[in-house]
């Protein structure tokens, strides 16, 4: 692997007390000029993606590049979309939720998952179109348990609670505090993965 993607991955993984094994390979994305993400959430709502790694519970987003004007970063139901002062140097789009402009070096960084592991609605979000310039950014996509763990495994691997305070501890946010325990590494599997979500049952 790359020396300085692999770099980044570690300081991710530091930054956001999550481990490298949970994340996606880095997606790099390039957007021109018109060009747009329209809202979309980054959690699942199928089976199927939910089995490798179970929900992404984050993201992080690079920008690699400033956009002159446009390709912010809208969260259209966030809290506080309408506390955010926005002047004429904001795109239209950005002005419709809580919007984060692409600046060169930022990281943005955001969860899909509540602290009890169900999904976050207000997630919801979207890559505004480029009216000026051009946009480049990097992505993290980072899920709950590891992402490379073989599919038959996560296929066997029973669904439940080995503990009757596990909802409680989910609720707490144990399940990324104390992953290990609670959801459980590729070769062992942890003690609350029903109340953490990470299994279909």
């Amino acid at each position: 692997k790359d020396e300085i993607i692999s770099g980044i991955e570690k300081r991710v993984a530091a930054w956001t007390f999550l481990p490298e094994e949970n994340a996606e390979s880095m997606q790099v994305l390039h957007y021109e000029v018109g060009q747009k993400y329209d809202a979309h959430f980054d959690y699942f709502s199928d089976k199927k993606n939910v089995k490798r790694g179970g929900h992404r519970v984050a993201t992080v987003l690079m920008y690699l590049t400033d956009v002159k004007k446009g390709g912010e970063t809208v969260f259209p139901i966030a809290e506080g979309r309408d506390l955010q002062h926005k002047d004429e140097t904001w795109s239209e789009c950005a002005r419709h939720g809580l919007a984060v402009k692409p600046r060169k070096g930022d990281v943005l960084l955001f969860f899909s998952l509540h602290v009890n592991a169900t999904t976050d609605p207000s997630s919801l979000h979207a890559s505004c179109p480029v009216v000026e310039g051009e946009k480049w950014s990097a992505t993290k996509w980072i899920h709950v348990r590891s992402f490379d763990n073989p599919p038959d495994v996560m296929t066997d691997a029973r669904c439940s609670d080995d503990n009757e305070q596990c909802p409680r501890w989910a609720a707490l946010g144990e399940c990324y505090k104390n992953a290990k325990y609670m959801v459980g590494t590729k070769d062992t599997l942890g003690s609350c993965r029903k109340s953490c979500g990470v299994c279909d049952a």
